[in-house]
Order: C-alpha cells, then sequence, then structure tokens
C-alpha cells in the first residue's frame, strides 16, 4: 500500500484556494445547484511526465475526495502560453483552473510581440501550490565546478557545449542562453 501523497498545503488551505477560484470566476447570478456539479478541467502547460504533472495530477487526486471528479489535461505548447491562453479565454464558471507559474506570465508579457493573453488582466493568481528552481549541471568531464568556471569554459570553447531546456522561449530557455 502507497504511503498517502504529502502535498505542500494543508487541506484547509486546498479548500479556501478552491472556495476563492470559485467565488472569482463563478457568475455573479444565483444557481440552484451545488459547485460543483460537473468535473473540473485543471489544465496543465507542459506535456505529461515533468514537474507540472508531479505536482498536479497528485493535487488533483487529493481534492477528487471533496469535489469529485477533476480531469487534467495537458495542453504543451508555447512555452505554457496555450494552456495558459485555453484557460483565460474559457468560461469563467469556476470549472476550469490552471496550473501555471511566474515564468509562464513574464515570458508572455515581454517575449510575444503578440501575446495570446494578457496574464495580469485575464487570469486570477489563487494560491501558490509549490516553488522551483533552476540549477546547472554539467557532466563530469567539462573542467567546471562552479558558475563562473563554466561561464569561462564557454567563452573558451564557442559553439562547443550544448544544453538541454523545457523549451523555446522558456524561463528555463532563457536563463540557458
Amino acid at each position: 500500500m502507497k504511503p498517502p501523497l504529502a502535498l505542500p498545503c494543508h487541506r484547509r488551505e486546498v479548500l479556501q484556494w478552491l472556495t476563492a477560484a470559485t467565488l472569482v470566476a463563478a457568475p455573479r447570478a444565483a444557481t440552484a445547484d451545488a459547485f460543483p456539479s460537473r468535473p473540473i478541467r485543471l489544465v496543465l502547460p507542459f506535456p505529461p511526465g515533468g514537474v507540472f504533472d508531479i505536482v498536479g495530477r497528485p493535487w488533483a487526486d487529493k481534492v477528487k475526495q471533496t469535489l469529485g471528479t477533476v480531469v487534467v489535461e495537458n495542453q504543451p505548447g508555447a512555452g505554457g502560453s496555450v494552456a495558459a491562453a485555453a484557460v483565460a479565454h474559457s468560461r469563467p464558471d469556476g470549472y476550469t483552473i490552471f496550473l501555471g507559474s511566474s515564468s509562464i506570465h513574464l515570458t508572455e508579457m515581454i517575449l510575444r510581440e503578440h501575446p495570446l493573453i494578457n496574464p495580469m488582466k485575464d487570469l486570477d493568481t489563487i494560491s501558490m501550490l509549490a516553488m522551483t528552481a533552476f540549477a546547472i549541471a554539467v557532466h563530469p568531464s567539462v573542467p567546471a565546478h562552479n558558475l563562473k568556471e563554466m561561464v569561462d569554459y564557454v567563452k573558451a570553447n564557442p559553439g562547443k557545449l550544448t544544453y538541454g531546456s523545457a523549451g523555446a522561449g522558456t524561463l528555463n530557455h532563457l536563463s540557458g542562453e
């Protein structure tokens, strides 16, 4: 039997987060239906198997106990902007939520000549669910043991090294550049 999943927040915080999402996104008209009366859609901005899946899918499983069905939908593309735009342009009824990041909003606002959305106007941030950090790791054959040595090595060997990132336009990519 697997141990219960530990989330970075308590059940009460998750419920407060969902209550806030409902109040912000729900229509102002009164309704006889109890929320939720149908599945909630959690949109993740990158393909399955990455950090957003590692955080989003367990969170969805955990809140199913309270909210019923939560359908997880991966919508990769444009460094997360495709998913952000899908949620921003969805019906504002509290049934579509987005697990995004500040880097998606930042790149959308500063890198795109024609942004898909204005994240400051089209989306409301309602909770921080997790934090991530960037790291630089090198193969042991690279003679660099800190960032200064790495920069010096790259400058001395132009075009000889490559790096991997989450995709063009992502903060990982920009940090590498």
